[in-house]
């Protein structure tokens, strides 16, 4: 038996890239990013030694990707702009260059019918910026509005969404926490500096946006990881809710209530882990919420009470509230070896909904990594059945919360074409079309083939096993 799943009149299909994973240096007079600097001194943490001078070189293959984003089904599409590019140094003149390029870019998009998205941070801060103390430094905060500014005015009659941080919480984790971005800091009380100078950006950016009264909306795109207790007992859904304090509702809050969990406040104060900050910066952050989420989702975070008190003398981390807990029986990606549990993407817009003024959002990024995809070629193409079963588990619960009145808009997936994947480089391939780096030459994949259908068909039948 088969279910036809349909979807409302102009939802939007598309996928999401950024500058950094795609672009490739080009010829603008690019200024250096923090990842080309890291690049730079430490190659070896990439894997292969891949660092991001060409990447998917979309920067010179723009008008042939686009063509290929409407022959797979895309009505809109998110992209990012490289504040490096624009304004090499971070806080002077204007690279006309590269005006040029993203003026061709969303010109191309608007001319194949397909909304161009916009996102002004995706992970690549330039690295002048990141030296004079990056998101801890106002400095750079106000660098970075008035990039922002820059950016609205060049391109902000013709962009339809805005988006002012892609999942800022990574450069968060990965930079002063864990490990895994520049500048490989752990100490948390910096880190919490940067989350909030990161939100202090954020909304000081959407004041800025409001002024210019633009024919579009601004938002912010964050990763949400709903964090499951290992059982129904006190003490594990106490450490549930640690984990969601610290990796959901530490930007979630601020960005759509206006204010930050009074509880993460209290806990951050008690261990002496709280940023600086002023009354004035905390009245910015609650009269500038956004007015569009995008909400990627990828996996579950799973956890259980800790077993053992941490060890004071260890430097002080989220993990020192709650373990990690792997279910027994839980569906695998074997390829990339994340969790799939696709009802996750239905309690995170059903809790959007009952939490969050049911803010208007979108899923802005849904995807499934695998490794070596050359394995699956038949007859010169990239037979990725697993990536359209995936898609359609998760559409399948974006349906039901749509049903159930999620104010859910859209799906995109991540991403468009096979990117460079910052420390991953090309380990783990997500995308609808494929890129062989050799000749840099691109071909859809099934996935392709079935997101077009998906788009004229305004859904998909999925066959339900008795």
């Amino acid at each position: 038996m088969a279910k036809f799943y349909r979807f409302p009149k102009d939802f939007w299909w598309g996928s999401a890239t950024s500058a950094e994973q795609t672009e490739g240096k080009g010829n603008t007079g690019k200024g250096v990013t923090n990842w080309e600097h890291w690049y730079a001194i430490e190659p070896n943490r990439f894997f292969n030694g891949v660092g991001p001078e060409i990447t998917s070189d979309f920067f010179n293959q723009y008008k042939e990707d686009i063509r290929l984003l409407k022959e797979t089904g895309h009505n809109s599409f998110r992209m990012s702009i490289s504040w490096s590019r624009l304004i090499p140094d971070g806080f002077g003149e204007v690279n006309e260059a590269a005006v040029e390029f993203y003026n061709n870019v969303i010109n191309e998009l608007i001319q194949n019918n397909i909304k161009p998205f916009v996102g002004l941070f995706h992970f690549d801060m330039p690295y002048i910026m990141q030296e004079r103390g990056g998101w801890e430094s106002r400095e750079v905060i106000d660098a970075y509005v008035h990039y922002a500014k820059v950016c609205f005015e060049l391109f902000g009659d013709r962009v339809a969404n805005w988006f002012t941080f892609n999942e800022p919480i990574v450069p968060v984790e990965g930079g002063y926490l864990y490990d895994f971005h520049y500048p490989n800091i752990v100490d948390f009380k910096r880190a919490a500096q940067v989350a909030f100078g990161t939100v202090l950006a954020h909304a000081k950016t959407v004041k800025a946006f409001k002024r210019l009264n633009l024919q579009s909306k601004i938002g912010i795109v964050l990763n949400l990881t709903p964090s499951y207790p290992r059982g129904n007992n006190e003490h594990d859904l106490k450490a549930a809710n640690y984990a969601d304090l610290f990796f959901n509702r530490s930007f979630l809050d601020p960005c759509v209530k206006g204010a930050y969990p009074q509880e993460l406040i209290e806990l951050l104060k008690e261990y002496d882990q709280l940023p600086v900050y002023t009354e004035e910066d905390l009245q910015i952050i609650k009269e500038n919420t956004v007015q569009l989420l995008g909400v990627n989702y990828y996996q579950p975070r799973r956890v259980k009470a800790k077993m053992y008190k941490a060890n004071e003398e260890s430097p002080f981390l989220p993990e020192w509230f709650f373990d990690p807990y792997e279910m027994p029986g839980r569906k695998i990606n074997p390829h990339r070896g994340w969790e799939i549990y696709e009802k996750g993407i239905y309690d995170i817009l059903i809790n959007l909904r009952d939490n969050y003024r049911n803010i208007e959002c979108f899923i802005s990024e849904n995807g499934m990594g695998v490794e070596n995809e050359q394995r699956f070629i038949e007859n010169g193409q990239v037979n990725d059945h697993y990536r359209i079963q995936f898609i359609k588990g998760h559409l399948k619960y974006v349906h039901q919360a749509l049903k159930e009145g999620s104010n859910v808009k859209g799906y995109h997936l991540w991403t468009a074409m096979d990117n460079w994947s910052w420390m991953n480089g090309y380990k783990n391939r997500y995308g609808l079309i494929r890129v062989d780096l050799d000749s840099m030459e691109r071909s859809i994949k099934k996935s392709g083939e079935f997101f077009q259908e998906l788009n004229d068909n305004n859904g998909f039948e999925m066959i339900k096993r008795k």
